[in-house]
């Protein structure tokens, strides 16, 4: 199934595949960040492949200077029992990626969550708001940088 998924995709995006790896059964597929929803869109949308369940959304911070983050979208084909990694690489300068949530409902938490722990923005999400900091919380935690012990009165604490 990896080899269907990877000629369909070579064939109907030719340019936007950047790096395809294999593990243990599960192809993993690195796309250019501008075209996260068109390629979204054509394996939900495909019958053959029928990516129709986002499983997670996650951010990772790779800690280095050329594209500091990734952005991880972990689908499933009910059809055809398969999973898809789709990852994406996005600057510390310019963290921002098209929002795949009109394609997937499940995306919007896993998007918001993404927003509020490594400060990755998605356009044209509907509702992207922090879930478990404070709204004028200015500090991301998921992130390396990010004090081992947080930062010293960055919230205040309730009193007892």
């Amino acid at each position: 199934m990896s080899r269907l998924v990877l000629e369909k995709l070579k064939e109907h995006f030719p340019s936007t595949i950047e790096v395809e790896e294999e593990f243990r059964g599960d192809l993993s597929v690195r796309v250019k960040k501008d075209q996260i929803v068109g390629v979204s869109e054509y394996l939900r949308n495909d019958p053959e492949l029928r990516y129709d369940l986002i499983v997670d959304i996650c951010g990772v911070d790779m800690y280095r200077p050329e594209a500091r983050f990734e952005v991880v979208y972990h689908l499933y084909s009910l059809q055809n029992k398969e999973y898809l990694r789709l990852k994406v690489e996005v600057d510390e300068s310019d963290p921002v990626v098209d929002t795949v949530s009109h394609i997937w409902p499940g995306a919007n938490w896993h998007e918001r969550e993404t927003f509020d722990m490594y400060g990755i923005t998605f356009r044209g999400h509907p509702d992207l708001r922090r879930m478990y900091m404070p709204e004028d919380y200015e500090y991301y935690p998921l992130r390396k940088d990010f004090p081992l012990l947080g930062v010293p009165d960055a919230i205040p604490l309730p009193r007892r």
